[in-house]
């Protein structure tokens, strides 16, 4: 699977991604996670270091744009990912390193064009952390024109609604044609139920809701993976997730 994290900033688009990663490679799967935030720190959330984070070389622009010469996906896997303590091979798409840098199409464009690539000779699933927002779908070709499902990030706010709702506009405009509604952050049967009525308001599917846990609020602020040990309703959601995902892109082959 191809799978695109997206919605409006604040929505929990990194952690989720985490997890969702952990969860496939407990089942078996080579999962790649691939992070596309300017500011990047889905490692921190895979167990890596801050240093090593922060030393992660992000994908050059014309080592997947136009000529690459006879380099393979496991050539440029091996020289720009690292697999995490968590078993998930971690990617950085781009980076923003001083004020006034500049676009970072470049950087969409990599993943773009890497995910159109035959991915699946090195992974079984690819995860794609996208930045806040739904320019990233609004580009021309759309940075997850190549996505097979895309996960919508929601709170329980009528923003984080209808940044979904466009999303999928969007969506449909690149032939994308599977798409998860997730509620994060849900901290009481009241969000819930806000949660329940603007979805259906504004047609967008929540089909997963994943409940505001104290553990893994004070992993963030730590910049540590939970252990799976911790808050088993979390956990449960996320294989709910699991399940979602490939039934909408079809049971993926056992490794």
């Amino acid at each position: 699977m191809k799978i695109g994290i997206v919605g409006k900033g604040g929505v929990g688009k990194t952690t989720t991604s985490s997890l969702l990663a952990r969860a496939l490679v407990d089942r078996g799967r080579r999962v790649l996670a691939v992070d596309t935030d300017s500011n990047p720190n889905l490692g921190l959330s895979l167990g890596l270091s801050p240093d090593a984070t922060e030393s992660l070389e992000p994908i050059p622009r014309s080592m997947v744009v136009g000529k690459r010469g006879d380099m393979t996906v496991a050539e440029l896997m091996n020289d720009f990912a690292v697999l995490t303590p968590e078993g998930v091979t971690l990617m950085s798409a781009l980076r923003v390193n001083e004020a006034g840098a500049g676009c970072t199409c470049g950087g969409h464009a990599s993943v773009r064009s890497l995910l159109g690539e035959a991915l699946h000779s090195e992974t079984d699933d690819t995860i794609v952390d996208m930045e806040a927002g739904i320019e990233h779908l609004s580009r021309s070709g759309g940075t997850l024109a190549h996505a097979d499902v895309l996960v919508l990030m929601m709170e329980p706010s009528r923003k984080a609604i209808i940044t979904a709702q466009r999303t999928i506009g969007l969506a449909k405009e690149l032939g994308i044609t599977h798409w998860v509604g997730v509620g994060n952050l849900v901290t009481d049967d009241e969000a819930r139920q806000a949660l329940e009525e603007m979805c259906a308001e504004h047609d967008v599917p929540l089909d997963v809701i994943i409940p505001s846990s104290p553990t893994l609020a004070a992993a963030d602020r730590k910049g540590q993976p939970m252990s799976r040990d911790d808050a088993p309703e979390v956990w449960a959601a996320i294989d709910t997730l699991v399940d979602r995902l490939t039934a909408h892109v079809g049971e993926p082959a056992a490794s």
